[in-house]
């Protein structure tokens, strides 16, 4: 296999794998404490809103309906954990999927904050790092919670990948 193959596969592995984890957390949550989740319906109506050039808006749930934003959400929400998993590979080197360790995939779960706090927070209304939410505080510890669970699932997905026969 050519180190391109081993890192497209260990990044969509790692990915959806991180991902995986990430969304068994937020369900954990739901289900034990009652902390809502994302709604990957509203994500995918902020991206269905993109092409027409709509980048931020008042109340995204205010926005009219996109045909399919559940499943543009959903598919937008593993594809962008692959692309961070391939970030970390990129930084790490292919080595890092032999013999992963927690630290740089923690990192990368932290850094990740970035993307709801600079990106989507705000394009969705919410402001930067939900500074317009009626508990900018909540919210954050949420969206942290979250995006050290995908740190914790980049590194248990990637001692899984460590593992596979690869030839």
């Amino acid at each position: 296999m050519s180190e391109f193959q081993e890192f497209v596969l260990g990044s969509a592995f790692i990915g959806i794998g991180a991902t995986i984890i990430m969304d068994i957390w937020a369900l954990l949550l739901w289900k034990g404490f009652g902390v809502p989740s994302l709604n990957f319906g509203m994500v995918g109506r902020w991206i269905g809103h993109l092409p027409s050039g709509r980048l931020v808006h008042t109340n995204i749930a205010e926005a009219p309906p996109v045909p399919g934003e559940q499943t543009i959400g959903w598919t937008a929400h593993y594809a962008i954990g692959v692309l961070f998993a391939g970030v970390l590979i990129l930084i790490w080197g292919l080595g890092w999927t032999e013999t992963p360790t927690p630290l740089p995939a923690l990192i990368i779960g932290l850094v990740t904050l970035t993307a709801p706090f600079l990106i989507l927070q705000p394009g969705m209304g919410a402001g930067i790092a939900a500074s317009k939410t009626p508990n900018p505080n909540v919210a954050r510890l949420r969206s942290f919670s979250a995006h050290m669970s995908f740190g914790v699932g980049l590194y248990l997905a990637a001692l899984l990948f460590s593992r596979l026969p690869l030839s």
